[in-house]
């Protein structure tokens, strides 16, 4: 039995070895080729040529203002925006942005207990009066800071996270040069005035952009209107009221001072497109709320986004020659849209540029090819597309291997 076992065996990695110039030996050329198809109204996420900054005059009455798109951080309109300013608690987007990269690498958890300090329990402004022999969560900082706005649950997190407040605004000034916030420069983590502290309403921006799409919890907290802290005790209601009068509002910070007047970063989210107003310096904490709203009502009137993929979504399957599979799924390495004024256009073409054959090896992730979407003519965005498996590329050792499980599993 066994030799006659031995005996097909071997018959039958001579047949495998008799294909190889079909599966092995013989390379497919690669053929690269563009399809193009028309969609209805859709959107990209980047490199859009089809949207610009707006030409119209909204005629605010603030200092300095900006309305980007989220996701692609597209200037839809600006007034002033890199105007040096004093940002007030503001601030603290940057702070609570520090403190979700924290919360996010796994640093730190919601519920650690988070001591306060003296020099936190006296910083004064906005608070809810720490007491140093209390220790709240990561979870209660969290919203205090969110929706009340408390500079003393601000310091007490920066000594948290950094050993000290002035080694916090360090880091804050670091990542404000990552995020390329030129015109900023950090001197506290809370925002109460101080002599150097300033900002834009550009700068406010990029890290109300980051903020939200790489810490899209932070919802969580700059959502709420009404809460409590200390078993009901505390009373907490937001600064930020577009939050309760707004529609689909998402945040995100308020701030003001006798020096920097009324500040605000507001977002918002309606079908599918998300926007970010910044208000600096507005005269009145009305003007403040109102002029906000009157960016994002310009950017809902005049701009739609849709996706055409997400992440993982599968374009095709790829043939694969010498592999140990024949075939790998190609997928889109992120998501993709389009930001379009509403009524640019619908007539959206896909171009796909991808080989109908992959040789091996293959990493997984890797680029396979591109896909381009393009509106009269213009690219609107470009995503590529990369392989959700490993193939490696065949020997006779896994060959041999494959023909031994095979058989082992038929004569089983």
């Amino acid at each position: 039995m066994y030799k006659k076992i031995l005996y097909f065996l071997i018959i039958f990695v001579f047949t495998s070895f008799s294909v190889l110039p079909l599966s092995l030996g013989v390379d497919t050329l690669d053929s690269i080729y563009v399809w193009s198809n028309n969609t209805n109204s859709v959107n990209s996420k980047e490199n859009n040529t089809q949207v610009s900054v707006a030409p119209v005059d909204l005629k605010l009455e603030s200092e300095s203002a900006i309305l980007i798109e989220q996701s692609t951080g597209k200037i839809l309109y600006e007034h002033n925006s890199h105007e040096i300013l004093r940002p007030a608690s503001v601030t603290k987007v940057m702070s609570i942005l520090l403190i979700m990269e924290a919360l996010d690498s796994g640093q730190i958890s919601l519920t650690d207990k988070v001591p306060c300090s003296e020099h936190a329990s006296n910083m004064g402004g906005s608070q809810i009066w720490l007491d140093v022999t209390e220790n709240l969560t990561v979870d209660e900082m969290l919203k205090a800071i969110c929706v009340a706005s408390a500079n003393d649950c601000t310091v007490a997190m920066a000594e948290f996270l950094a050993g000290s407040e002035e080694a916090f605004v360090e880091r804050m000034n670091n990542k404000a040069k990552e995020l390329g916030m030129n015109d900023t420069t950090f001197k506290n983590c809370h925002g109460l005035d101080t002599d150097g502290h300033v900002t834009s309403s550009n700068d406010i921006s990029l890290m109300s952009r980051e903020l939200l799409t790489k810490h899209p919890s932070i919802t969580k907290y700059t959502t709420i209107w009404m809460d409590t802290l200390r078993d009901g005790k505390s009373q907490l209601t937001n600064t930020n009221k577009l939050i309760r009068n707004y529609a689909g509002a998402t945040g995100l910070k308020t701030g003001s001072t006798d020096l920097a007047l009324y500040n605000l970063s507001a977002s918002a989210t309606r079908d599918g497109l998300s926007l970010i107003a910044v208000i600096m310096k507005a005269p009145t904490t009305k003007i403040r709320f109102s002029e906000a709203q009157k960016l994002l009502d310009y950017g809902f009137s005049n701009y739609s986004f849709k996706q055409f993929a997400k992440q993982g979504d599968v374009l095709k399957n790829i043939n694969v020659t010498k592999g140990t599979s024949n075939s790998i799924e190609a997928i889109f390495e992120t998501d993709v849209g389009s930001l379009l004024q509403k009524g640019a256009g619908t007539d959206i073409q896909q171009v796909i540029s991808i080989p109908d054959n992959i040789t091996a090896p293959i990493s997984f992730g890797q680029k396979i090819g591109e896909v381009s979407y393009k509106l009269n003519g213009e690219t609107l965005c470009t995503v590529n597309i990369v392989s959700n498996s490993e193939v490696k590329k065949i020997n006779l050792h896994n060959m041999l291997q494959d023909i031994f499980f095979e058989w082992f599993r038929v004569l089983r």
